[in-house]
């Protein structure tokens, strides 16, 4: 992972015990890290809405072409399809470590924290 102490810093300081975050980068690294703890602990066994909104999230805040070039715009698509599959769980760290940095990417560009509204129907 690129930006391993940006997303610590995000984690530690925007990531709250439960529940949402009030900011958008809080809530992307909180969404590819629930990501990955539920494909890497649970095999997606408990995979409901509430993975595939993370999933949508993602994408629509990482869909920027203000950011992003079409090949990595497709990149970060390709992965979230890759993790969004519920019946294969992806195993590995490469795609959700590449999320995880395109989010400080993100928010660098951007010059964040951002607030966010909470999504009601989010409950994971």
């Amino acid at each position: 992972m690129k930006y391993f102490e940006e997303a610590k810093h995000i984690w530690v300081n925007y990531v709250p015990k439960s529940g949402q975050s009030d900011t958008v980068e809080g809530e992307l690294i909180r969404a590819i890290e629930k990501l990955r703890y539920e494909a890497h602990n649970n095999g997606n066994g408990n995979w409901d809405e509430g993975f595939e909104l993370f999933c949508y999230y993602l994408w629509d805040i990482l869909n920027d072409d203000s950011v992003f070039g079409n090949e990595v715009l497709h990149e970060i698509r390709t992965d979230i399809d890759l993790i969004n599959n519920s019946e294969v769980p992806y195993l590995e760290d490469d795609l959700y470590d590449r999320i995880a940095d395109r989010s400080i990417e993100w928010s660098l560009a951007h010059k964040g924290p951002i607030t966010r509204k909470k999504d009601p129907k989010q409950y994971r």
